[in-house]
């Protein structure tokens, strides 16, 4: 059957929101989940086949993460609005992964700094900072980004990351910094801002704990390699 054939075209059953109302989301295909998402397709293409055709990148799923609006709505047969919709239902999904009502959150070991900033950086395309405030018993206070760029010497200024850290009464922090290669591996301008800021908060008495490197789904901590 052509790619002009509609969703009416297909039986009752095999429809995709039907499915979905019958089974679960759970049995659906990315493309088929998708394909909710758009509604409607064109005249040429139903919504089932753009859902193929957005999902055909080398990244695959992951495009819906990284992807902008107007690189979205670029594709034929999306446009804006199909595009809004799209990256709107990926941002309900990423603040949902990261939805904790009222629970504190404690570090307790690496893993548990990696988990809180995971899905928040592991897709960025550029370098982030990031800084995990912690009170006196590893419970977490905040969370902020505090610099933009390649992480080196001449960019990550220690005072504002303490005066910060002050600001917030906090105890100790982490930072976290993201690889857009998706490798975590540390670089030596990694080692070496971490060493500052190691030694510039023991003069302040706020306690730089560990610096997390964040991958595609992996991390590093440089505590555990013994940098710090």
């Amino acid at each position: 059957m052509g790619d002009n054939f509609t969703i009416r075209d297909i039986p009752n059953d095999d429809r995709p929101r039907e499915r979905l109302l019958k089974y679960g989301p759970e049995v659906l295909s990315n493309a088929e989940l998708l394909a909710i998402i758009i509604r409607v397709g064109t005249k040429s293409e139903n919504a089932i086949v753009l859902a193929n055709k957005v999902l055909s990148t080398n990244e695959g799923l992951k495009y819906l993460s990284t992807c902008t609006i107007q690189e979205l709505s670029s594709i034929k047969g999306i446009g804006g609005a199909k595009a809004a919709q799209i990256k709107a239902a990926v941002e309900l999904g990423r603040r949902l992964k990261n939805y904790k009502q009222d629970i504190k959150i404690k570090i307790s070991c690496p893993k548990d700094a990696a988990e809180l900033v995971m899905e928040d950086m592991r897709y960025l395309k550029k370098e982030y900072l990031k800084v995990i405030f912690l009170n006196t018993k590893n419970v977490v206070i905040d969370v902020n980004d505090l610099f933009i760029g390649s992480l080196n010497s001449s960019v990550v200024h220690p005072r504002e990351i303490y005066s910060e850290a002050i600001r917030k009464s906090s105890s100790s922090i982490i930072i976290c910094h993201n690889h857009p290669s998706g490798d975590p591996s540390p670089s030596e301008e990694d080692a070496n801002v971490t060493k500052r800021l190691f030694e510039v908060g023991k003069l302040v008495g706020i306690d730089l704990i560990d610096h997390i490197v964040i991958g595609d789904g992996t991390y590093i901590s440089l505590k555990e390699k013994g940098i710090i």
